[in-house]
């Protein structure tokens, strides 16, 4: 009795103190652990656990996924550095969810935006820039420094923004175009070659678009300048690239009505408007074409071919999307503490080894921006993919430009079947013609931002204002017909109760 007497007695006092002592989530860790606190896309990483038959037996040694990402990372940090990391790791579903969340509130010390969105951190000064000591090749554990591609490497240090290279603020994580994933016993591959696909009538019903009013803007955009676009004059002006670059990130209100028109003349041609079920609807056969990223067109010609579909992937002839993920350090996040911003960098390097490369390409499907300079892996695992295992009636698929920025250097050449430089291997490493004519996403105002969100509305929803006049007042007219009809019957009801009442009286 003394004993459960003094136990309750500790635990009100334990309680009194933890109320006029609270204690931060992160003193329950040891006092030396650091907290770094990561935001990422949905399953864009390794979750680990992979069965016995998904070993990736390369020549240069076995990769495998035992633990998730997340888990080696933090014993690597422990063994290498001689420090505790933990991390609080959570996701977000689109680059809009994850602004919100930070504009409420939510606070990250690093987050993989889309470039766009990096961009407008950058603008709106949220971001640290990366440090020198990140950027010292010297250190053999900075994975990402001396294993970027020289491609992507460029990509990034020429896109600014107020004068400040997007690669000083943001390392680059998954990479990739857009395009459509198409069955070709339905439709051929000229068809599905241009943004025009989304207004061809002979496919009514049955092309899915981007629920992602950024994405579906920039293919709306090469619909309405396709002449334009696939002019010669056009494509063999000096600044074709910068030119691209403009036409594909006008927001004027003129360019943005006329988007809006025609979103709405093509709504009516689509089969949805989705974010991930367009790969399932592929698959199932319930369409013809979908709009995709081409990480997902990885995914859905895999899963497609698992069931013996054969689909295949196309870039439009007039322009894509280049877009580029990264990781980007926050300042409200890492403030000056530099034992977090050194894990952080410390983690984007933990990615970018060779074989952590491999293991998130593999486990979601898409193009890391690492190369792996002097480390051949990364496309031993290309090969190992997409290579043909008789060398008889194969192509030869140049990498080159990716893993050393030379397209013609003979050392990074796969050779495979001919399919493939329409399949998957086409849609992750795309070939220069199609990267020629690619366009990097910029970041809009708010005022701009403003106007695409109403625009988007309007598309998405019933958009009050497109009404025409003769509409409102057939409109106007039904519901005073009702209001009259109402008040008809009310009017009738009060009366017919009135003689009822009196009747009533009388009879009584």
């Amino acid at each position: 009795m003394i004993r459960r007497t003094l136990a309750v007695v500790f635990v009100i006092l334990m309680t009194i103190g933890m109320g006029l002592f609270p204690v931060s989530a992160e003193e329950y860790e040891d006092s030396d652990t650091i907290i770094l606190r990561i935001a990422n896309c949905e399953e864009y990483i390794d979750e680990g656990h992979w069965g016995e038959d998904e070993v990736i037996d390369l020549e240069s040694g076995d990769v495998f996924g035992n633990n998730p990402m997340i888990e080696d990372f933090e014993n690597w940090y422990l063994k290498t550095y001689g420090k505790k990391v933990k991390i609080e790791y959570s996701t977000y579903g689109t680059n809009e969810d994850l602004y919100n969340q930070m504009t409420l509130g939510d606070t990250f010390d690093i987050v993989c935006p889309s470039d766009y969105m990096c961009l407008k951190m950058m603008d709106e000064d949220m971001l640290l820039p990366l440090s020198d000591e990140f950027f010292d090749k010297s250190n053999k554990n900075n994975f990402y420094v001396n294993g970027l591609s020289p491609y992507i490497k460029n990509l990034m240090e020429t896109t600014t923004i107020n004068n400040r290279k997007w690669s000083d603020y943001s390392a680059g994580y998954m990479w990739g175009t857009m395009g459509f994933v198409y069955n070709p016993k339905k439709i051929s591959r000229e068809e599905a070659s241009t943004w025009k696909l989304f207004e061809n009538s002979k496919y009514a019903r049955q092309i899915t678009i981007k629920d992602s009013v950024r994405d579906t803007y920039f293919g709306v955009l090469g619909l309405l300048y396709s002449d334009k676009l696939t002019s010669p004059e056009f494509k063999n002006s000096k600044d074709y690239n910068k030119k691209i670059t403009e036409l594909m990130n006008d927001v004027s209100p003129e360019t943005i009505d006329k988007a809006e028109k025609k979103l709405q003349e093509i709504r009516d041609y689509t089969y949805c408007f989705e974010t991930d079920s367009g790969k399932s609807d592929m698959v199932a056969g319930k369409t013809v074409a979908s709009f995709q990223w081409s990480g997902d067109g990885v995914y859905t010609l895999d899963q497609a071919d698992e069931d013996n579909f054969y689909l295949e992937f196309a870039v439009p002839k007039e322009c894509s999307n280049i877009w580029c993920d990264a990781w980007v350090m926050l300042k409200d996040g890492i403030q000056n503490d530099k034992e977090k911003q050194d894990a952080a960098e410390a983690f984007i390097n933990y990615i970018s080894r060779p074989d952590n490369v491999i293991r998130n390409m593999y486990y979601i499907g898409y193009t890391s921006c690492i190369s792996g300079g002097n480390d051949d892996r990364i496309f031993e695992y290309a090969d190992w993919c997409y290579g043909a295992e008789d060398e008889d009636n194969t192509v030869d698929y140049p990498l080159g430009f990716f893993f050393t920025g030379d397209e013609s250097d003979k050392n990074y050449i796969i050779k495979t079947t001919k399919d493939q430089t329409k399949r998957q291997l086409f849609s992750q490493y795309p070939t220069s013609d199609v990267l020629d004519r690619c366009a990097v996403m910029m970041f809009f105002d708010d005022e701009e931002n403003a106007r695409m969100n109403q625009m988007w509305i309007n598309v998405r929803c019933f958009n009050l204002s497109s009404v025409p006049l003769f509409d409102w007042l057939i409109a106007l007219g039904i519901i005073v017909f009702i209001a009259v009809l109402v008040t008809v019957i009310v009017f009738r009801n009060k009366i017919f109760r009135r003689k009822r009442l009196k009747g009533f009286k009388r009879i009584s």
